[in-house]
């Protein structure tokens, strides 16, 4: 029932629903039965649209929404893909002021796969 528990305890996680079990594996194996994406917010010292177009080229980078120095990115997995970000970033000539990664958590998964909300 405490999902943030579980998520900072545990290294697998078991999801029951009415008695039976639905979903066993790691956090990032479950959020792959959903198919979520991780979300990323960079924050740069000057607004720069070369670096959205550099970051939209990228494989792994879903959608890109760029609002002056705010970049937000739609990502498969920000593990794999954060350091290619933040290097073409650099390369762009771009100073990074803040990176907040927003990876989906077992809330949410609960909440697909069992089509409702936590219950105490």
């Amino acid at each position: 029932h405490y999902m943030e528990e579980a998520q900072r305890l545990c290294d697998r996680v078991g999801i029951i629903d009415h008695g039976e079990l639905i979903a066993e594996g790691t956090r990032r194996e479950l959020v792959g039965m959903i198919g979520e994406h991780d979300h990323v917010r960079l924050e740069l010292g000057r607004g720069d649209s070369s670096v959205a177009d550099r970051l939209r080229a990228l494989p792994d980078v879903q959608s890109v929404i760029a609002d002056d120095a705010v970049i937000d990115l739609t990502l498969d997995d920000s593990y794999t893909v954060l350091p290619q970000i933040l290097a073409e970033a650099n390369d762009a000539g771009a100073r990074v002021l803040s990176v907040e990664v927003k990876e989906p958590d077992l809330e949410e998964v609960f909440l697909q796969l069992t089509g409702r909300a936590l219950r105490n």
